[in-house]
């Protein structure tokens, strides 16, 4: 059991890496990752969402939406608990951190509409995940895409830095590295064989 549950999180942080090998979760992935202090904190309270989703959808899905015949009602119920869910996390962080709630912005608020957020949580549910393979499954997602944030960010400062041609400036620059991260992380492809062949 601890060997498969491993396998899910290695997994989810290095291979199956939502931001650079899904592509979910791009927005706010360009949009936060200029400063380390704000990637991590996004990533943060995405994992911090991610986890408290999986723990609510996963049990309605199955004690719910099954159990009535509502399987074709799980995209709308999902959303609506990530926004609620969300709303939590916006108050609390303004309560206890009013500086990182500032530095996120609009950000946090769109946490709401993060695909990757509805993608982990249904993906746990259409790969029969049970309770503990969903939050393993879903932590080790919101690792991966903090991983991704916090790599970028430490990217984005180097190319500031450095001095690129005039019409690489800005957005391009920004999306030719997200490129090589992305090709990057295919180099953990073969780890979980490797490691628990």
């Amino acid at each position: 059991m601890f060997k498969s549950l491993l396998v899910i999180l290695l997994s989810s942080v290095l291979i199956n890496n939502y931001v650079l090998s899904r592509f979910l979760g791009i927005c706010p992935f360009l949009g936060v990752s200029k400063k380390l202090n704000q990637a991590t904190g996004m990533g943060i309270a995405v994992t911090l969402v991610m986890l408290l989703a999986t723990a609510v959808t996963w049990p309605i899905q199955y004690f719910v939406l099954n159990a009535f015949g509502l399987e074709y009602m799980q995209t709308i119920v999902f959303i609506l608990v990530i926004a609620a869910l969300v709303q939590m996390v916006e108050i609390i962080l303004k309560k206890v951190s009013p500086a990182l709630h500032r530095g996120l912005g609009v950000y946090l608020p769109l946490i709401t509409t993060n695909c990757a957020v509805l993608g982990v949580t249904i993906n746990n549910i259409t790969d029969g995940y049970g309770f503990l393979e969903s939050m393993v499954s879903s932590l080790g997602v919101g690792l991966g895409f903090m991983l991704a944030m916090v790599l970028f960010s430490g990217v984005r400062s180097r190319i500031r830095e450095s001095e690129i041609p005039e019409s690489f400036r800005g957005l391009g620059a920004t999306l030719i590295a997200a490129s090589f991260l992305s090709m990057a992380f295919f180099g953990f492809a073969g780890i979980v064989d490797h490691l628990f062949a």
